[in-house]
C-alpha cells in the first residue's frame, strides 16, 4: 500500500467502524422519512475525527462533491455535502459520513469520501411493498474507483472532489495575491553611447587666428 493511500485511510478508521450505526439510534427508514427532497440537511451522524490532532480543514467543514447517476433515464447530478449531511432526491438518499484527500506533498494524490446510499424499493426477489434500504456504505475514491464500487441496477455514485486545505496553503495564496508587483528595473544598455555634444565656442575668440612671433 502506498504511503499516500495509507495516510488517506488510517485517520478515518473511526469513521469506517462507526458508519454502520443508525442515526441517533433510529433506523434508516425513520431517518430518511424526515429528509426533505432536493435539499441537503444535517443528520444526527457523529462527525468522524482522527485519533489525535487532525491535519487540515476540520472534518465538519469539508465539502465533498459527488456525482449521482440514474441509469434508467441517464440523468446525472452533482451533489455537495458536508460530513453529517444527507440529501434526498426522489427515491434515493445520499449520505456523507466523511471525506479526505492526500496532502499536497504526497506522491500519489487521491480524494475519497465515505458515502451511504439508501433507496426506496422492493427487496430484491420479492413482491413486498417498497421500503427504504441501505444498498451501499463505504469509501469511494476519485483516482481509484475500482477499489470500491456501488453495485446497484439503477443508481451509481462516485467522488469528484473533497474540498479541504492543509496548513500553509491559505497563507501561500494570500502572500502571493498581496505582494505588489515591483517595477521592472531598467538594465544598462549595451548599445554604443553617442559622444556628448561639444560646448559652444567662446564668441570673443571666434574668427581670431593665433600667430607666432
Amino acid at each position: 500500500m502506498s504511503l499516500g493511500r495509507s495516510l488517506l485511510l488510517m485517520p478515518l478508521l473511526a469513521a469506517t467502524l462507526g458508519a454502520c450505526d443508525m442515526l441517533g439510534g433510529k433506523s434508516d427508514e425513520d431517518a430518511v422519512a424526515s429528509i426533505k427532497a432536493g435539499k441537503a440537511q444535517p443528520t444526527n451522524d457523529k462527525i468522524a475525527v482522527a485519533d489525535g490532532e487532525a491535519i487540515g480543514t476540520p472534518m465538519a467543514e469539508r465539502v465533498a462533491v459527488l456525482g449521482l447517476l440514474n441509469k434508467r433515464n441517464g440523468q446525472t447530478r452533482d451533489i455537495e455535502l458536508k460530513p453529517g449531511e444527507a440529501i434526498r432526491l426522489g427515491k434515493v438518499v445520499v449520505r456523507l459520513r466523511a471525506c479526505e484527500k492526500t496532502a499536497p506533498w504526497e506522491n500519489y494524490p487521491d480524494e475519497g469520501a465515505f458515502v451511504q446510499l439508501l433507496v426506496n424499493e422492493r427487496p430484491p426477489g420479492t413482491t413486498d411493498a417498497e421500503r427504504w434500504r441501505r444498498v451501499f456504505s463505504g469509501w469511494l475514491f476519485k483516482e481509484n474507483p475500482a477499489a470500491n464500487v456501488v453495485e446497484h441496477p439503477i443508481y451509481d455514485v462516485w467522488v469528484k472532489a473533497c474540498r479541504m486545505s492543509f496548513p500553509g496553503e491559505e497563507a501561500a495564496v494570500e502572500d502571493k495575491s498581496g505582494d505588489a508587483t515591483p517595477a521592472p528595473t531598467k538594465a544598462p544598455s549595451s548599445a554604443p553611447q553617442s559622444p556628448a555634444p561639444a560646448a559652444p565656442a567662446d564668441k570673443e575668440g571666434e574668427g581670431e587666428e593665433t600667430t607666432e612671433a
